[in-house]
Parts: structure tokens; sequence; C-alpha cells
């Protein structure tokens, strides 16, 4: 038996989950640095013009960064389920079930961001509408929330 054959046969199950857990972190991660990353660039804009601006257009970059959050508490509860005799379904099973939100995650982080880019826009030109920005970035959340319900009632009803 090789190396590779070795692992799998012993360890298939704890491996599996620990893609699942890379996967549940880093996919929604990059989904937020990416969108925190376009809301950003459309803050930094406007507070060189308008510094007294700064903390709403902060509360705008932000919503896309919760993708991230999302992710990581994902991954660490999978983390906490996980064992080195864990049977393959098992690593399968935890893979499965950071599928959901490591996507919506992933997916969501970027368009979440153009759309609070939007807000800040909105801000720019008038401030009393600054809530309208907030709430059309949040519509996207949902989306990103209904993965992390998935992710989470999975992982939390495994064996």
């Amino acid at each position: 038996m090789n190396t590779i054959q070795f692992l799998i046969a012993d360890h298939g199950g704890f491996i599996l989950a620990a893609i699942g857990i890379a996967l549940a972190v880093a996919l929604p991660g990059i989904g937020s640095a990416r969108g925190v990353g376009v809301a950003g660039e459309a803050a930094s804009g406007l507070i060189t013009e308008e510094p007294d601006k700064f903390g709403k257009s902060l509360v705008l970059q932000l919503l896309p960064g919760t993708n991230g959050l999302y992710g990581f508490v994902i991954g660490f509860l999978i983390l906490m389920q996980v064992s080195t005799d864990m049977s393959l379904g098992q690593g399968l099973y935890m893979l499965v079930a950071s599928l959901p939100i490591a996507v919506t995650g992933l997916l969501t982080g970027v368009p979440q961001g153009r759309v609070a880019a939007g807000g800040i826009s909105i801000l720019a030109r008038n401030e009393e509408h600054f809530i309208k920005g907030v709430i059309f970035a949040a519509m996207i959340e949902t989306y990103t929330l209904l993965g992390f319900v998935v992710s989470f009632l999975l992982v939390n009803s495994a064996f």
C-alpha cells in the first residue's frame, strides 16, 4: 500500500473534514476581501472630499466582510467535531456541510461590495438617504445568511 492509499484508508475522513474547513473559511474570506475592497475604494474617494462621513461609509464597507465571519464560524464548528479517527463518510458529510456557506460566501461578496459602493454614492449625494444604501447591501446578505443557516444546521445535525 502506498502512502496516499494509507492516508485515505486511515485518515480519509479527517482529510475530507479538513478540506471542508478550508473551503468554509477560505472561499467566503475571498468573497469578503474582494467586496470590502470594492466598497473601500468608493469610501476612500468620498472621505477625501467629506471626511465627516467616515463612520457611515465604514458601515457600508463592513457589510461585505460578514461573509468571511460566517465562513469562519462554520469552519470552527466543523473543527470542533473533527477527530483523526473519523470515518470517510463522516468526513465527506462535513465537507458537503461546508459547501453552502463556502459557495454563497464566495459568490455574494463582490456583488454586495458593489451595492455597498452604490450606497456610498447615495451617502455622498444625500446623507439623509444613507440607510437606503445599507438596506440595499443587506438584501444580498440574506442569501449569504441562508447558506450559513443551511451549513449550520447540517454541521449541528451530524451523527
